[in-house]
């Protein structure tokens, strides 16, 4: 029933069909286009007039299935589809094809003709676009579709400005036929076809009463381009303009103008001279985006970690939500932060899903040659570590953030500031993103949206040396020295990364939920009160969408349970009832845990890689039947499984495999806490309590998460009490806990699930935080002599914690850390046992006692198990 292509469009589409089917269809244009046809005839739009994209749109709809093209406007005749009859015009000729059954091709825009300067803005099929809306209200019963929709052929950006080669071969973005067929020679590979929201002429005409007109015409014009550009942006992102192009434009930035008029007064000379250091600010933290340079680095990264990693789990609903607002307006990335390699995957995921790559901030410390210069073309800016009191700097940095958002750009940066070494969260740094809210805030007609990133790994390639810092170590800083340790880096295996992505949170929602109409300035205490809401929801959601991994349920397992060792069946059945569990809970897993994407049961298959995983870096040993306890234990490299082999981590391994333990930790922190208090309040007596008051229980809680404050993130969207009723409600449910009056009554037996079995488990997850903080405790003695200094207090806790578990009083060598200890102290201050004057520590005068100081350790002990106290 539909037309065939002419003969020069078939010869065409023959000599390229092997290249064409290595082209990228977006799933969801495959879907729309289907999803159009079934409602209507279908128009395909496009934004500027190629014969290429024509070619194979043709090829597309063959190889799938759809209504044939029967009708192309701007080409020449020799390439259209075979049309019978006498000659129609293209208005006739167009509805001729529709009523037939076929499909069109439209293109907005002409090309502009060789040797001159392209008018970007003039469209092109107004009269056709009258023509369909007129047969639109001619035909009430159909509905016509449009479909736009942008061929990527080359993922290089426009560049503002025009040389010879666009004035001969057509710029970057309206190429002519030479220049297009050139850019799907180099890439075919890499050229992909994504779509655009369908718009129907139905509901259209519905928004715009009236009769059809050159205005309607012109509005349904506009509709669709600002449809097909979002789509373009997207994915190859804004146009691209000279470095001092950029400086100049953030420098005449009002803003930054009156501060740098401020600074100077009434000197001209003063004035030139802090705009030269505006300037020399800018030359120093830009990103100089180049093509060439991330192309490279994405062949090198990939093959690099295709060698290291297993395998790489994405969210894909997440990098559609991700795609949508980049559409929409200007995006915020927000990942955690746990190792160096989650700039480069985080990129490397968003350019093979053809989205634009993002301007990243980076510390200045990673400015050294020669990776500084490879970064800032890969998409770094550098700024400092610390910039408060530097008025210019921060007037910079906030011009050039807000030129970024302005432009289009995606923004990344890490609201921890550094790098987490311990797989836990760190606090928000607030400084950066008061910045990027400040600019979001003078954007009113703009949409920005902050998306929390989660970046998760089985192991970090940094773990050796992030285990060594716990431990008293110097962190070394960044180097060529540190590049060329690579190789070593090379010979392992780390697992596999997953990321996913949180709900997006637009500026906008927050701005009025703090009070501030649009287009009203909002106050610094109004802004602080925004960034400070904005940076714990960011910081919760990543917590929510951090997925569980079998390797960090393993970690969490054997380091969790009290016993030396764990049987392999014990441990598989222990990891799907904790999985199981968080998954219920909202908990999300990656596809190597589960059995399937449906089922909630822990995958033995992922069990058995992470136990893989950790047994060839020596994270793990196995002692199967033989082995004995007087023979050196032998290095076993592969798995043995069976009732009787029995897994164990060795003491020194034990703070590398907390990493992984402490990105899922968040998860069962609040059932930890009330096992150990349940535990503490049943054991006070010298027989164990038969029932706890739950007054007591909750008044204890609460003290351990005000002790813990620095560790955990904990709820904010509900009272404590509130909390602590919904957690006994659902631990009641679970068969672990049974209310009866004021009192609580743990649930014994050998029945699945008892209270007696699990929560043990759950008070040995945060075993080593009790530990740590009891070390502390004990440490505080050292004080007696005079006030000390953070590191040198820290120091010294280190020293005491090392004899301590050396001497058996601490079980968990992981609880000497450097982390903890620093966050003790700062748990301590708040609790009112020491003071800070002049960065100094004292024990304030009510704990300068040794009864009192040993009091401080006997109240954190009585937390812990009976056989650790």
């Amino acid at each position: 029933m539909g037309r065939t292509a002419s003969r020069p469009a078939w010869l065409l589409e023959k000599a390229a069909e092997k290249l064409l089917d290595h082209l990228d269809v977006d799933p969801q244009w495959l879907d729309a286009a289907r999803t159009c046809c079934a409602r209507g005839p279908l128009i395909y739009v496009l934004r500027n007039t190629s014969t290429l994209d024509f070619i194979a749109l043709s090829h597309l709809t063959r190889r799938h299935a759809l209504p044939a093209i029967g009708f192309v406007n701007e080409l020449p005749s020799a390439l259209r589809p075979k049309q019978g009859g006498s000659p129609k015009s293209a208005a006739e000729a167009l509805r001729a094809a529709l009523n037939a059954g076929e499909s069109a091709v439209l293109f907005l825009k002409r090309r502009p003709a060789p040797l001159t300067v392209p008018q970007r803005g003039r469209s092109e099929g107004a009269d056709l676009l009258e023509a369909l809306l007129s047969e639109q209200l001619d035909t009430p019963l159909s509905e016509i579709m449009m479909l736009p929709q942008t061929f990527v052929w080359s993922q290089r950006p426009e560049k503002r400005g025009l040389s010879i080669a666009d004035s001969l071969f057509g710029p970057a973005d309206f190429p002519g036929d030479l220049r297009q067929s050139a850019q799907f020679l180099v890439n075919h590979r890499n050229a992909m076809l994504r779509s655009g929201e369908p718009l129907s002429l139905r509901e259209f005409l519905a928004d715009h009463q009236g009769p059809p007109s050159r205005a309607k015409a012109r509005q349904l014009t506009y509709a669709l381009l600002r449809k097909v550009e979002r789509q373009r942006r997207s994915i190859i992102g804004p146009a691209h303009k000279a470095p001092d192009r950029i400086r100049e434009e953030v420098v005449r930035s009002p803003k930054l103008q009156a501060v740098i008029a401020d600074l100077a007064g009434p000197s001209i000379a003063q004035r030139a001279l802090i705009t030269h250091k505006a300037r020399e600010i800018l030359s120093h933290m830009q990103t100089i985006q180049d093509p060439e340079t991330q192309r490279g680095l994405e062949v090198l990264t990939s093959n690099v970690l295709d060698r290291l990693y297993a395998g790489i789990d994405v969210d894909q609903e997440g990098l559609e939500r991700l795609r949508q607002a980049s559409q929409d307006g200007s995006v915020v990335l927000l990942p955690s932060h746990k190792s160096h390699v989650d700039y480069v995957v985080l990129s490397m995921v968003l350019r093979r899903h053809s989205i634009q790559l993002p301007a990243i901030a980076a510390g200045d410390n990673l400015a050294f040659f020669p990776a500084g210069p490879v970064l800032r073309r890969a998409g770094a800016f550098f700024i400092r570590r610390s910039f408060r009191r530097d008025r210019l700097y921060v007037a910079v940095i906030d011009a050039y953030l807000r030129r970024l958002l302005r432009d289009g750009w995606i923004v990344e940066f890490f609201l921890e500031g550094g790098r987490s070494r311990t797989g836990k969260l760190l606090p928000p740094m607030l400084g950066l993103l008061n910045l990027i809210v400040a600019a979001g805030l003078q954007l009113e007609r703009r949409q920005v949206t902050f998306m929390p990133v989660s970046i998760g790994y089985e192991r970090l390639m940094e773990e050796s040396a992030y285990a060594r810092e716990s431990s008293g170590e110097d962190k070394a800083p960044e180097s060529v020295g540190q590049l060329l340790k690579l190789p070593a880096v090379l010979r392992d295996r780390w697992g596999r990364i997953n990321i996913q992505f949180g709900e997006g949170l637009q500026l906008s929602h927050l701005r009025e939920e703090a009070g501030v109409d649009a287009g009203q300035n909002a106050n610094p205490a109004k802004r602080r009160t925004i960034v400070k809401r904005l940076a714990h929801r960011v910081m919760a959601e990543i917590n929510r969408v951090t997925a569980l991994t079998p390797g960090a349920l393993v970690a969490l397992v054997l380091l969790g349970f009290g016993k030396r060792g764990l049987a392999y069946r014990d441990l598989l059945a222990t990891c799907h009832r904790v999985g199981t569990n968080a998954l219920r809970r909202g908990a999300r897993a990656t596809p190597t845990l589960l059995d399937s994407a449906e089922s909630d049961k822990v995958n033995e298959d992922g069990i058995r890689d992470a136990l893989k995983l950790y047994i060839k870096s020596g994270l793990i040993e196995q002692h199967v039947p033989g082995d004995t306890l007087t023979t050196e234990n032998k290095h076993r490299r592969r798995l043995s499984i069976g009732s009787d082999v029995i897994f164990t981590i060795p003491d020194n391994k034990r703070l590398r495999l907390d990493l992984p333990k402490n990105t899922i930790i968040h998860w069962f922190v609040d059932r930890a806490l009330l096992a150990v208090a349940l535990d503490a309040l049943a054991t006070t007596e010298e027989e164990p309590a038969a029932s706890v008051p739950i007054a007591d229980l909750r008044r204890h809680v609460l003290s351990l998460s005000r002790l813990f404050k620095y560790e955990f993130m904990f709820r904010a969207d509900a009272d404590f009490d509130v909390i602590f009723d919904e957690l006994i409600s659902t631990l009641t449910e679970e068969g672990l806990v049974a209310p009866e009056g004021s009192t609580l009554i743990v649930s014994t037996g050998d029945a699945e699930p008892s209270g007696g079995q699990w929560l043990p488990f759950y008070a040995g997850i945060v075993q080593n935080f009790l530990e740590a903080y009891r070390i502390a405790a004990r440490s505080l003695h050292v004080l007696q002599k005079g006030p000390m200094a953070r590191k040198e207090l820290v120091n010294k806790m280190l020293r005491i914690g090392e004899r301590m578990f050396l001497e058996g009083v601490v079980e968990r060598s992981e609880a000497v850390s450097r982390h903890l200890f620093d966050n003790a102290i700062s748990a301590f201050k708040d609790q009112g046992y020491l003071s800070l004057q002049k960065d100094a520590f004292s024990l304030t005068e009510t704990f300068r006692s040794e009864a009192a100081r040993k009091g401080i350790e006997t109240r954190i002990a009585a937390y812990l198990p009976a056989s650790a106290r």
